[in-house]
């Protein structure tokens, strides 16, 4: 008996050794690599059953994502830590309160007008990825990988971070009222953020959206109870400043001043062009995505202008600027001992802003790898929980390596001109489908107008930036321009040897089997 065991035993593992054999040569056979397209690579060197298992079930990311889900990813991607921190950037171009208040009012329009913009293509092109989809639908292959390229080394993994620690540094205030919070308590509290944001969105799609519309709900309380403080201050006068024949003295109506004030204001609206980085989970996207679109853009504009209004109330433009929290220097001024609760609540609005990037940049990996940019590994979903576990792993060990950095701002800095760059040609792309595939379906077609005067106000603020800040932009220009080695080699290249095939299979096959995670059905 213990024989016939043995010769089952022996037989099973020749089988199973033969059955991974032929999965290696089958990989190692295929044309292409670890750059060539899903259906060059499938499987990618996993579990030959686990990938089996995974197509007959169609292993897809659901569409979870309602149209409140989407109000709340786009408000609380927008909503982030500077409004309540740093809002000067504005009153320190424009010079007045009352040419501060209109920059942030036009500042709202214009990014109305681009969500708009991207409302139709996103309705045109239906693939998740946003920026990247766009550009690789309309320019091609190696524009939109060093667009992917420059998103996944350096302006979603250190923005995540900062918010992160700008979170952790809020949070811990209370507890050092009379000195500065320690910068190591800071770190470890926002990589602890990082990583409990990572795991709810690895167990739950749900999970995410429901944190998601929790914390939007909250800083919008605390945006409100601003605003009502502020209107309280008006209604028992005493600001003179806000009178009409008072607010605009000292404005600054030259060029460069403009420019970089409206720069400033739109910097703080980003995030309005997120939800199309999750277009695919969307439930009826030909409705909900522009719904999303116009329900979410007046809310932030009316919220930021009322609250920039508040401020003003109590604050002059000069303390303003010499303040390094205007939310809770407003609060210190109005609500005595319950003044704590303002650090509190920009701690919570990072921390919903930390999860709601976290959501949109693990799919931007994930639509890169089904592209055949990156690793395809990063286009698995776990069978069960069907979230994109790989690539949120990824997104989060990105983020945590920003922890060792101890100048990340200055990085950011030298990518000043490239969102706007991106929508750009997004959109002179939505123009030029619009002329070269006028069959297209477009259940959303707005008025040309719009695009065309949103292009050009693109260009503006790029060439503002080129302007104002040239070394950081060649500085910029040159780090993108490391992308393109990296994407004929990665990408391009596909006669690989076959021991560097047989690497990126088995490490693909390794990770695989740890995760337990399949490739998406197509």
């Amino acid at each position: 008996m213990s024989a016939l065991k043995k010769r089952n035993s022996t037989s099973s593992a020749d089988k199973e050794e033969e059955e991974d054999k032929q999965v290696t040569q089958r990989m190692l056979s295929t044309p292409g690599g670890a750059g060539a397209r899903r259906d060059q690579d499938a499987p990618p060197g996993g579990d030959s059953n686990a990938v089996a298992a995974g197509g007959e079930q169609g292993v897809v990311l659901e569409k979870n994502i309602t149209l409140f889900n989407g109000v709340a990813i786009i408000v609380g991607t927008i909503i982030g830590s500077g409004i309540f921190v740093t809002p000067t950037g504005v009153v320190k171009e424009a010079g007045s309160v009352g040419l501060s208040l209109v920059v942030w009012a036009v500042c709202g329009v214009f990014s109305t007008v681009g969500a708009l913009c991207y409302a139709e293509l996103g309705t045109t092109i239906t693939k998740s990825g946003g920026d990247y989809a766009y550009i690789l639908e309309v320019y091609g292959s190696l524009l939109a990988f060093l667009k992917l390229w420059i998103e996944l080394l350096i302006i979603r993994p250190s923005s995540q971070y900062i918010v992160a620690y700008v979170f952790a540094t809020y949070l811990l205030k209370p507890l050092f009222p009379a000195c500065p919070v320690p910068e190591e308590g800071a770190k470890l509290l926002a990589c602890l953020c990082i990583l409990l944001l990572t795991f709810v969105n690895c167990y739950s799609v749900k999970a995410a959206t429901r944190v998601q519309d929790i914390f939007a709900a909250a800083k919008l309380l605390a945006l409100g109870m601003i605003i009502i403080i502020g209107f309280v201050k008006i209604g028992q006068g005493g600001v003179d400043r806000l009178l009409p024949e008072n607010s605009f003295e000292g404005s600054k109506y030259e060029f460069g001043s403009i420019g970089l004030a409206l720069y400033s204001g739109l910097f703080a609206y980003g995030g309005w062009n997120y939800l199309n980085l999750v277009t695919e989970e969307m439930i009826e996207p030909f409705k909900n995505l522009p719904r999303a679109i116009i329900i979410s853009l007046p809310i932030v504009t009316v919220v930021y202008v009322l609250t920039n209004l508040a401020y003003f109330t109590t604050l002059s433009p000069e303390q303003m600027l010499a303040s390094e929290a205007v939310a809770v220097d407003f609060g210190n001024h109005h609500l005595g001992p319950m003044a704590w609760i303002i650090p509190v609540f920009v701690g919570l609005s990072c921390f919903g802003s930390v999860n709601g990037s976290l959501f949109t940049s693990s799919r931007l990996f994930f639509v890169g790898s089904r592209e055949g940019h990156l690793p395809s590994l990063l286009s698995m979903i776990h069978p069960t929980l069907l979230t994109p576990l790989p690539s949120l792993i990824f997104t989060c060990l990105m983020t945590l390596l920003y922890a060792f950095s101890n100048d990340i701002f200055s990085v950011i800095n030298f990518f000043s001109f490239f969102n706007w760059l991106c929508i750009a040609m997004a959109i002179v792309g939505m123009m030029w489908l619009r002329y070269k595939k006028p069959e297209m379906e477009r259940p959303i077609k707005v008025n040309i107008l719009l695009p065309l005067s949103f292009v050009l106000a693109c260009l503006f603020l790029i060439i503002v930036s080129i302007w104002k800040t040239p070394v950081e932009c060649a500085i910029g220009f040159g780090i993108i321009a490391t992308g393109v080695p990296v994407y004929f080699i990665g990408v391009r290249w596909q006669r690989k040897p076959k021991w560097m095939l047989h690497g990126i299979f088995s490490t693909t096959a390794l990770c695989q089997k740890v995760m337990e995670v399949v490739p998406q059905a197509t």
